[in-house]
């Protein structure tokens, strides 16, 4: 028995799921975002939240708040599992494990990347990804742990572990944090500590390219490399993590394998690449498509999964013209995908349009008054950058009350040089309980 209306179900509440959403607000349709959280996240700023600048509500927004006028879309709380593609039901789990299904008419596909350890997963338990905010907490918990933990310490080489800092990834993601780092020390925590000197944590950025940010212009990339060794970041080039333990990193030359660097690292890191959630793997064999680089799938130019023009695969997870797993791409792909199921669902036959992304740019922060802008033949750094980084930044937070609060938080940091945002938690209220030293790591 045919539905009344056109059944959508949208997958992820990120960039592309959230403007998926939001293109189809007027549309006569039955709209369900399904997300394993509540709030969507502004990833680019996570790793502010992680060294102290931000908080969490700084940078999530509840998406039933940002849905509130879509009177035709209701929000789920859930994972998504499995799909029959023949039945066009998919299946989410729950919190508490039991299951329900969601039949569609459409399918928006936009869930995301998450941290791949390329094959090496055990580094996960020593080296915290850059993708949740529970990734943040984390991350923020070791740094003001290590400085904590240095401070209490006798000898100068009992502390220089914990004052050291290793960051894998020199992508937008790993500079941005390897100064943060730095910044964290040399301006916020100067002042605060009586046996250690804050200034003195050495953070070191690995990476197994020729040059940092290298999506960006070389000239753009050179400025960053400037910055970077200006800011007291150590670069380390041309070298892959061959080991990360409780205590080291391990590095190794691409050109010779017996050139072997142990860097003793209480903090480690992790920003060397993504891959797909696993749901887009049980996604792409119910649809009988192959993955690709990183487990995406390769897209029509519409966007539509080839041999399922009723599926649409946006954002990061998406394979189309070798675009980047950037948030503009996923706002404009989610845009464009809910665009053509409303033209479709007014129409009453599938409508067909190639995506045209428009680049608009793209940008990194590398240390205080100092980022990195590049929009086709525009390029900008330095304070002009920082600026022009700054307005884009708070555009694209989604909400009034973030904007203002960030914008706040922005000022009242560059004026005194403080960071507010340094209480650290512990998980959950179990591990909070537990005595230091029972069951729990230090780091």
């Amino acid at each position: 028995m045919k539905h009344a209306r056109p059944r959508v179900v949208i997958v992820g509440g990120g960039f592309g799921g959230l403007y998926a959403a939001r293109r189809l607000k007027k549309v006569d349709a039955d709209v369900t975002l399904l997300d394993r959280g509540t709030s969507h996240v502004f990833q680019p700023l996570l790793y502010q939240c992680a060294t102290g600048l931000l908080s969490e509500g700084e940078i999530t927004s509840p998406l039933r708040h940002l849905l509130r006028r879509n009177k035709n879309t209701h929000v789920f709380l859930g994972e998504a599992t499995t799909v029959d593609a023949d039945a066009r039901i998919l299946t989410a789990t729950r919190a508490d494990g039991s299951t329900f299904d969601l039949p569609y008419d459409y399918l928006v596909v936009a869930a995301g990347m998450q941290q791949s350890y390329h094959g090496h997963d055990e580094y996960a338990r020593w080296a915290p990804g850059m993708k949740t905010v529970d990734d943040a907490l984390a991350i923020r918990r070791k740094l003001i742990n290590a400085f904590e933990m240095a401070e209490s310490l006798p000898t100068a080489e009992e502390r220089r572990p914990w004052l050291t800092f290793a960051v894998t990834g020199g992508g937008p993601t790993g500079v941005e944090i390897a100064g943060q780092i730095r910044e964290l020390a040399t301006n916020a925590l100067d002042k605060e500590f009586r046996s250690i000197d804050p200034a003195e944590a050495r953070v070191l950025l690995i990476d197994g390219g020729d040059r940092v940010l290298e999506s960006f212009n070389p000239k753009l990339s050179g400025h960053a490399q400037k910055t970077l060794d200006k800011v007291g970041v150590e670069t380390h080039l041309g070298v892959h993590v061959t080991d990360v333990c409780e205590t080291s990193i391990q590095t190794t030359s691409k050109t010779d394998k017996t050139d072997v660097e142990v860097y003793e690292a209480r903090t480690v890191l992790w920003t060397a690449g993504v891959e797909a959630v696993p749901f887009v793997g049980a996604l792409a064999q119910a649809l009988g498509v192959e993955q690709v680089g990183g487990g995406r799938i390769t897209t029509e130019p519409d966007l539509s999964v080839p041999g399922h023009p009723e599926v649409f695969v946006v954002g990061d997870i998406m394979s189309l013209n070798k675009l980047a797993g950037v948030a503009e791409v996923a706002m404009q792909g989610g845009r464009h995908a809910g665009a053509q199921i409303a033209e479709s669902i007014a129409a009453g036959y599938r409508v067909s349009t190639p995506f045209k992304y428009r680049d608009l740019g793209t940008a990194a922060y590398i240390a205080r008054r100092n980022a990195l802008v590049q929009a086709g033949p525009l390029k900008m750094w330095g304070f002009a950058g920082w600026v022009s980084w700054g307005v884009i930044h708070i555009a694209f937070l989604a909400g009034f009350r973030n904007r203002t609060g960030t914008v706040i938080n922005w000022a009242a940091t560059l004026a005194s040089g403080t960071r507010r945002e340094r209480a650290i938690t512990f998980g959950d209220p179990e591990t909070a309980r537990t005595p230091y030293g029972i069951g729990a790591e230090t780091g």
